[in-house]
This record gives C-alpha cells, sequence and structure tokens, in this order.
C-alpha cells in the first residue's frame, strides 16, 4: 500500500490455528451493514490453515479490502499479534493513527457480528466523544453439542453469556470483550503515545483485553458496552477445555489486579470477585444444605427458607429472561446451575492459587 490513506473503520484479527471459524469471522464483516475499510487478519504462530483461509477471503473481490500478516514465532501472545497489526497500519497510514483513522475493531477470529455491530458501534462512540470504546455483548453459538453432558456444558456457557450480556454495567464496563471491541483511534493513539504499545507485551499477560481495558480507564477514558452490538463466539465443548480458558481469563485478571493493586479502577473487579467466592462458598455450603433439610422436612416448618427459595427460582429465571423460556426453565430447576457452580467455584479457587504459586503461563 502506497502513500497514506483515511480510514473510517479498521479491523484487526488476530487468529492462531482458527482454520475452523476464521472463514465465518471474516464473512460476517463483508455482511456489515456499514462495512469496514480495511481487514487487517494478524496470523499468529499458527500451524493450520488459518493463513490459507484468510487469503483466499483477502483474494475475493466481493469482500472489503483486506491485508493478510503472518508472525511466525511471536512470544507476546494475542498481545503482539494486535500490536504488529497496529504497527502496520501506522506505518500504511504514515503517522499517527488519529490522523488517519477513525475507529479500531478488535475481534477474535472465532467470532461473528450481528450485521449491524459497527453501524451501531460507530453510533455508541459518536454519542459521547470522552467514550475510548465500546464493548461487545457476547453470546454463544448455540446447536454444537453432541451428546447429554455437552448439551448440558454447552447450555450453562449460553445461559452465562446471556446473563453478562444483560447486567453489564455500562458506566463501569470490566473488560472490552476480546470478542469484540470498538475503539475510538484517537484513545489507542494515547496510549501509544504513553507507553509505546496499546496492549502490553509481556509473556504473562493472559489477559490483554482486561489490562488495556484498565490502561484506557487510567488515560481518561470512558469505556462502556452495549446490548445491541452483538458478537457471537464459540463454546468450550468438554469440560476439560472450559477450565483452562476459564483458568486463564481468571488467573490473567488476578495477576493484573495484584499488579494495579486497589485503585478506583479496580476495585469494583477485586469485589465482584471476593463476592462471587463468598457467593458460591453460601450456595454450596449453609444454603444447600439448608434447602435439601428444608424439602426433608417440608417447607411449611421453615417459611424463611420457603422465602430464599422461592427467591432462588425466580430470580435467576428473570436475569435470562431475554435467552427465552428454556433457558429460564434450566435456571428455575437449580440442580444445573449448582452443577456448574462448582466447576466455577472450582476455576475461581485454582486461579487465584496458581496466581500466587506459578509464574510462568504456557498459553501463546
Amino acid at each position: 500500500m502506497s502513500g497514506a490513506a483515511v480510514y473510517g473503520t479498521v479491523v484487526l484479527v488476530p487468529a492462531r490455528n482458527e482454520e475452523v471459524g476464521v472463514w465465518t469471522s471474516l464473512k460476517s464483516l463483508a455482511a456489515q451493514s456499514q462495512r469496514p475499510d480495511l481487514i487487517i487478519v494478524v496470523v499468529n504462530n499458527s500451524t493450520d490453515r488459518t493463513e490459507d483461509y484468510a487469503r483466499r477471503f483477502a483474494d475475493d473481490e466481493h469482500t472489503p479490502p483486506t491485508v493478510v500478516l503472518t508472525l511466525a514465532d511471536n512470544p507476546h501472545k494475542k498481545a503482539g499479534a494486535l500490536n504488529h497489526g497496529l504497527r502496520w497500519l501506522g506505518e500504511a497510514v504514515g503517522g499517527r493513527l488519529a490522523d488517519r483513522v477513525d475507529h479500531v475493531l478488535v475481534m477474535d477470529a472465532d467470532t461473528e457480528l450481528h450485521p449491524k455491530f459497527i453501524e451501531r458501534a460507530c453510533n455508541v462512540l459518536a454519542s459521547d466523544p470522552e467514550i475510548g470504546g465500546v464493548s461487545a455483548a457476547c453470546l454463544g453459538r448455540t446447536g454444537l453439542w453432541r451428546n447429554p453432558w455437552q448439551r448440558f456444558l454447552l447450555g450453562m456457557q449460553i445461559i452465562e453469556y446471556g446473563r453478562a450480556a444483560n447486567a453489564r454495567y455500562r458506566s463501569d464496563v470490566h473488560t472490552m470483550s476480546g470478542a469484540g471491541s470498538f475503539y475510538r483511534a484517537e484513545a489507542l493513539q494515547s496510549l501509544l503515545d504513553w507507553r509505546d504499545e496499546v496492549f502490553w507485551e509481556d509473556h504473562s499477560n493472559l489477559v490483554e483485553d482486561y489490562e488495556t481495558t484498565l490502561a484506557l480507564k487510567e488515560s481518561g477514558w470512558k469505556v462502556t458496552a452495549n446490548q445491541l452490538c452483538i458478537a457471537y463466539t464459540d463454546l468450550m465443548p468438554t469440560l476439560r477445555e472450559l477450565i483452562q480458558q476459564r483458568e486463564r481469563w481468571s488467573r490473567g485478571t488476578v495477576d493484573t489486579l495484584r499488579r494495579r493493586g486497589w485503585t478506583k479502577f479496580t476495585w469494583h473487579s477485586i469485589s465482584t470477585m471476593m463476592m462471587g467466592l463468598v457467593g458460591s462458598a453460601y450456595i454450596l455450603g449453609w444454603g444447600s444444605t439448608h434447602l435439601v433439610k428444608a424439602a426433608m422436612h417440608g417447607f411449611a416448618q421453615s417459611p424463611l427458607l420457603l422465602a430464599l427459595l422461592s427467591f432462588w427460582v425466580i430470580y435467576p429465571a428473570l436475569r435470562v429472561r431475554n435467552l427465552g423460556w428454556k433457558a429460564m426453565l434450566v435456571e428455575a430447576i437449580l440442580v444445573p446451575e449448582l452443577v456448574f457452580t462448582v466447576v466455577r467455584t472450582y476455576w475461581l479457587v485454582s486461579s487465584l492459587v496458581k496466581s500466587y504459586v506459578t509464574r510462568v503461563s504456557a498459553w501463546k
């Protein structure tokens, strides 16, 4: 690409061994009501056919302009791939991003965006010049199960994502989702001016999206989420893969919070994590034990526990009403959520222990 260019929206897609999903992800960009001006696919430490599929998409004359970059030996994981794409973009536009680019969308290669994602995200940023980024509302893809256990595991993840999308605090977003985050180029430029990189490159950085979210807040930018900016993401089909994914997310969050300490930007996340552990202990300990006893002896003898049970049935069901009656029924039954709570408690505790005991991550 010669000379400086001006772009409204540039998309960065880091892709590591994503031959199964990268084509679908890129096609969702081509189907946007407001198409991106440029797509940059950074093939990162891949050993499969991810690059072949990306180049096939780039060669299609009907798709948005697409550049495929290759990083065969990247020690800085996803953060390194994203920074590599931003450096290439800076050189392509001849200098500062903020002078030549309006918006930068970062999305995972296993994610499919709603056709109006970019259009809606642009409207959100236009509503307030102090907003540096808008995060997607992530929903899990359905219909991927092959047996009853997978049906349970994937179904609970779908409910978990849907509940989170419905309950996100727009004024204090914990994390700009890696599945889909729409940034104001000026906000990213402020991070480049501050520390010469947008995404922190360190071998121990497991959650580049969370660290960048904190950095934006510390730089004075607002971040928000929008329920209409929807990203459909892959779910983990096995318990082993699910625990590995969530341990990485949780452990990376704990590592980042330990580095930052208690600040006005971290207190909410620290409190939420502590309350999550307390809530799990309560549900799996006192609450479950007393509900079993009450069920055996009759709830009529314990009005307090009957009221507690009613709350446990109604409140969780209402929180997922946007997912339909099946999800509401699963939550009202309680048992599936209790089983998933055991799994969730395991990865939370394991993440805390590993953050204090182990130092090196094997994830690339």
